[in-house]
């Protein structure tokens, strides 16, 4: 047990810290999400046939708490709404900084459809799965997916018209 607990970190981290980024949109969020995973994974000694295994399970884990999240999230702004005083709502996503193109792509979606893009398409899982583990039906994963789509291309189209730009030398390189 203790064996694939530092194997995981000295192999894994990276990777399980890149998958929760890319569902939460924020590094240190994944960070965040990774940690908590593992120690909920370890704390119950579950015994793993091999590291692969194991990663398996604390990204499973990583994906069910990121989940949740959103599920409190959605209930407590519900809540919230009715006593917050309305203002200006500021852009969270302004202040992530965004290692790559696809990063940054991801950081515009809404947290639903960036859940079912990562699912789908990171995680390899089909329509109907995404819909159970999301608690949603078919038809909502499919719109998310939809839409996760549309939102990427635009965003994507831009980030290679800007890199032509670049290698062109016709414009200023982005800060």
């Amino acid at each position: 047990m203790a064996d694939f607990l530092e194997e995981l970190c000295s192999v894994a981290a990276g990777r399980l810290t890149a998958y929760g980024r890319a569902l939460t949109g924020s590094h240190a969020a994944g960070e965040e999400l990774a940690q908590e995973a593992v120690v909920r994974v370890f704390v119950r000694h579950v015994p793993f046939e091999s590291l692969a295994a194991c990663e398996a399970y604390v990204r499973t884990t990583m994906r069910r708490l990121h989940i949740d999240r959103i599920r409190h999230e959605t209930v407590w702004r519900r809540v919230a709404a009715a006593q917050a005083v309305r203002g200006p709502v500021r852009d969270a996503a302004d202040e992530v900084e965004a290692a790559d193109a696809a990063g940054r792509a991801l950081d515009v979606l809404a947290p639903r459809v960036r859940t079912a893009v990562v699912l789908h398409y990171l995680d390899d899982l089909p329509v109907a799965q995404v819909a159970d583990t999301m608690h949603v039906s078919q038809g909502a994963v499919k719109r998310y997916l939809s839409d996760g789509r549309a939102a990427l291309a635009q965003s994507l189209d831009a980030a290679r018209e800007r890199l032509a730009r670049r290698v062109a030398g016709c414009g200023p390189r982005p800060a």
